[in-house]
Parts: C-alpha cells; structure tokens; sequence
C-alpha cells in the first residue's frame, strides 16, 4: 500500500518505484537483486528459508511483523548470511509497540528512517559487509 498508505509517514512513493531504483542500484554496485513482497506472515517465512541456499544477504522491511512475528525472528537465525533491517519510517519515534524489533537482534543492523532511501543505504552496507567477508 506504499505511496497511498499514510504518505506522511512512508511517503509517495509505490512499491514498484522502491523496487526499480533498488535495481537500478543493485545493478551498479554489481549485485543481482531479487525483490520480493508479501502480506503473508508464513509466506515471508518461506521466502527467507528459500533465501538459505539461494541469496548471499538479505535486506528485510517486516512492516509490523518486526514487532509481533517470532517465527520471522526464527527464520532469520537460521541464515547464514548478513541481514540488514529496514524501515522507511522510524519505529521509535512513533508509538511505543513499535519500539520493540525481532529483527534486530539478529540483524548487522537496522537503517530507519530516511524513507526509500534506506535501501540504498542497506544495499551499500550490504555490500561492504560481502567485501569484508570476502
């Protein structure tokens, strides 16, 4: 719902339009990107175990499942790779339910707060965290 749900906080911007500029973006620092979405909790879990054998990081946004879902906080801690939390807002500067992640912990860490653009910030941390392994 991104671009027509509360877009003074997530801003204008849709889905679609977050996914080409991370593309666009992935592709010059030299990564394949895969953008994937769902508003299924156990759908989001089989896309992070698939990610497993398949994916050498993973940046995830969880949207309100970052506050409520131990079975995402579950799936996670079974990669092997670097995860990166994202959020377009800034969970705490908003309502305090919010100020608890799943995420986190397992996370290298949480970029929020500066919109679309955090995924370009996550994409650039990604990449440095790969370099330093590699």
């Amino acid at each position: 719902m991104l671009g027509s749900r509360e877009p003074e906080v997530y801003g204008f911007q849709t889905l679609a339009d977050i996914n080409d500029e991370c593309e666009e973006y992935a592709t010059e620092i030299g990564f394949a990107l895969e953008c994937r979405q769902s508003n299924s909790e156990g759908e989001l879990v089989t896309i992070i175990q698939q990610a497993r054998t398949t994916c050498s990081g993973l940046i995830i946004n969880a949207g309100a499942y970052t506050h409520t879902s131990i079975a995402i906080h579950d799936a996670l801690k079974m990669l092997d790779v670097p995860v990166i939390e994202v959020h377009l807002s800034n969970p705490q500067a908003r309502e305090a339910f919010r100020h608890h992640s799943y995420i986190s912990p397992i996370a290298k860490g949480t970029i929020c707060g500066f919109g679309a653009h955090g995924y370009m910030l996550a994409l650039n941390a990604l990449r440095a965290l790969l370099d330093d392994e590699g």
